[in-house]
């Protein structure tokens, strides 16, 4: 039933991928970034409230912000934050590290540079920001990555500030830390031309292994996050925000397209019942506070003993329509939900019920016929209850009726949360072109041509380069993307440059074995780049055998003040001349594997190299030892 041919329904999607960038400061002050901080010192209470774009248009989703009538609080502590941040004084010069990283990832991405960075106002009233804008400024252009067969599109790259931190959103209240606020990041663009979600997954490994090849990028969780923009054939862009990781994308595009499948059913279906436009969905609505204050159930009663209303809402020609399959155990049901939720702020489980719900319910069944006769309900009609302060509940049916209205066109554009399980709730209507505006306190950045080829010169390889190379080495692809991510590619051909050591070998020591050795508490770290290389060079001048490089890297990581050979002799490791291990290898046989009666020369042979690989542990090449047995017992595989 979930299945889907995502060429047949048309899919699309396009990336928006946001990077935090590894500098010292904020963007447009002097705080420090990257300092987080789980306390404050202060607090600070704000109101947003919409203002007029250039043309003398308000944004949709300001309107729909100002309609929540949200109380906004800052979490301030004096270690991070300035008046700037706060909005009291003007930004300081934007801060020239944040655009020489984002002109390094736009040469990348093979992008033309802008002439000159001019910011610019893009609004946001949903708190996250107290200014009620963010500063960002468009870098490069019209670029392009190496995907697959063929080049996917980057639209443009912008270097912005970086939001508030959310610690709770409840009602009428939302709550933000502001330590993260004002860092630096990118946010990189790609056109709509992702056919699949696997493809969409791949891109986003894509784009965030060329911002980390930068090394100039922060790491860890939060520091990368993505916004996919899906649709399919007939209908709209759908914004899912803060997508975490690549994986997840699978399934929360696939949901997507699902349910815009799905919500163009339901159009035809409302179509057909003759509700086509705004003036076709008639909405009815009434207290019926009365007829519940003898329900038993905890929602409403706690609603109740707030002095809080119970309201019913009626469409007409819409019955059935609530229980409307949209994503997998989703209905239509919970698009109302996200809506009240976010607009009506009445955020008490299970936010809305439904007259199919409430004759499901014992507790309320008996007052299913009251609410119909109250609302004057026919048959072909859908009702639902909310509850909460009087104001909120007429929010709610006015919302109620605007999702029937978007239903009757097909797919809204709205900004979509991302939630677990691979499913998405409604966050807000999707901003539009009126929200941006110029920053008239913020001079331009002219970019010179010496800047732009001074940064090329310190570009490291690009990642597509880099797996190609590790591909020839024989790395496993996990493995190389590893590398590149946390810095480890860097010193992998730097350890084959200067020792030539085989370049899997070194990967996967690097890029598995260390990693293994760090999750046993072994402080591989200490090494460092010098350190490998020495280990490594012993093993290039076939002084240590390959298996006993851990044993090593052990040693010099409890040890620091060994030498590499001390560290190896430590190890046990004492290499013996090839004619003394071989007459060892060979006693295997004379002594031992006689009493074994196996039934093949493989089994055999198997057996003999395990024991003697044991023997001669440290004394010996393992390779060397397993191929000379094979060709003792005539044995090639």
């Amino acid at each position: 039933m979930w299945e889907l041919d995502y060429e047949s329904v048309g899919f699309k999607c396009g990336l928006e991928v946001h990077q935090q960038l590894l500098t010292k400061e904020k963007m447009f002050c002097r705080c420090p970034a990257g300092l987080y901080t789980d306390s404050h010192d202060g607090e600070v209470l704000r109101h947003m409230r919409p203002t007029l774009s250039e043309l003398g248009e308000y944004d949709g989703t300001a309107l729909m912000e100002f309609k929540t009538r949200k109380e906004i609080i800052y979490l301030l502590h004096k270690s991070n934050v300035c008046t700037y941040e706060m909005d009291d004084t003007p930004p300081f010069l934007v801060n020239q590290e944040s655009i020489d990283v984002a002109i390094q990832l736009c040469l990348m991405m093979n992008m033309d540079i802008i002439d000159e960075v001019h910011i610019a106002r893009k609004q946001y009233l949903d708190g996250s920001i107290p200014t009620g804008f963010q500063r960002t400024a468009i870098v490069g252009m019209n670029g392009w990555l190496p995907f697959k067969d063929r080049r996917l599109t980057v639209t443009h790259v912008s270097v912005e500030e970086d939001s508030c931190r959310e610690v709770s959103d409840e009602g009428h209240r939302i709550i933000w830390r502001t330590d993260r606020l004002g860092m630096p990041l990118t946010e990189t663009v790609t056109g709509p031309e992702l056919m699949n979600p696997q493809e969409v997954r791949e891109a986003i490994t894509l784009c965030g292994l060329t911002a980390r090849t930068t090394r100039r990028v922060r790491t860890g969780m939060g520091a990368s996050r993505q916004d996919v923009n899906v649709s399919v054939a007939g209908g709209a862009r759908c914004e899912i925000k803060g997508v975490p990781r690549a994986a997840a994308a699978v399934k929360l595009t696939h949901n997507e397209a699902i349910r815009q499948v799905n919500l163009l059913k339901l159009r035809d279906e409302l179509h057909k019942r003759g509700l086509r436009e705004d003036a076709d969905v008639r909405m009815g609505q009434a207290d019926v506070t009365n007829i519940f204050h003898a329900i038993n159930l905890p929602y409403i009663n706690d609603a109740l003993k707030e002095g809080h209303r119970v309201w019913a809402i009626k469409i007409e020609g819409a019955a059935a329509t609530a229980t409307f399959q949209t994503q997998p155990y989703t209905t239509f049901l919970d698009e109302l939900s996200g809506r009240v939720r976010v607009i009506a702020c009445l955020d008490v489980p299970p936010i809305i019920l439904s007259g199919a719900m409430m004759s499901a319910v014992p507790q309320i069944a008996r007052a299913r016929e009251k609410v119909r006769r109250r609302l004057n309900c026919g048959d072909k009609d859908a009702w639902f209850i909310v509850w909460g302060p009087e104001r909120d509940c007429r929010t709610a049916a006015e919302e109620v009726r605007l999702r029937y209205v978007d239903a009757t066109q097909g797919i809204p554009m709205e900004t979509r949360q991302a939630l677990q399980g691979g499913f998405t709730t409604f966050e807000r209507i999707l901003p539009g072109p009126d929200r941006m505006y110029p920053d008239t306190d913020s001079p331009p950045t002219r970019v010179t041509r010496e800047r732009v080829e001074r940064l090329k010169l310190e570009l490291p390889p690009f990642p597509w380069v880099r797996e190609k190379q590790y591909q020839s080495w024989g790395v496993p692809q996990e493995t190389t993307h590893w590398l590149i991510r946390y810095g480890g590619a860097d010193v992998v051909e730097e350890i084959v440059e200067r020792t030539g050591a085989d370049g899997k070998t070194v990967a996967v020591t690097i890029g598995q074995t260390a990693k293994g050795l760090k999750r046993l508490g072994i402080g591989v770290d200490r090494l460092g780049t010098e350190g490998w290389v020495k280990v490594f060079k012993l093993f290039a001048e076939d002084r240590l055998p390959r298996e006993m490089i851990p044993a090593v890297v052990s040693q010099l990581a409890l040890q620091p003040e060994l030498t590499e050979a001390d560290a190896a002799a430590a190890a046990g490791i004492a290499l013996v001349p090839t004619e003394e291990w071989q007459s060892a290898a060979r006693s295997v046989e004379d002594d031992e594997y006689k009493v074994f009666n196996h039934d093949t020369p493989q089994r055999k042979t198997r057996w003999m190299t395990g024991k003697a690989v044991r023997m001669l542990k440290g004394k010996a090449p393992a390779v060397e030892v397993a191929a000379f047995i094979k060709s003792e017992m005539g044995v090639e595989k």
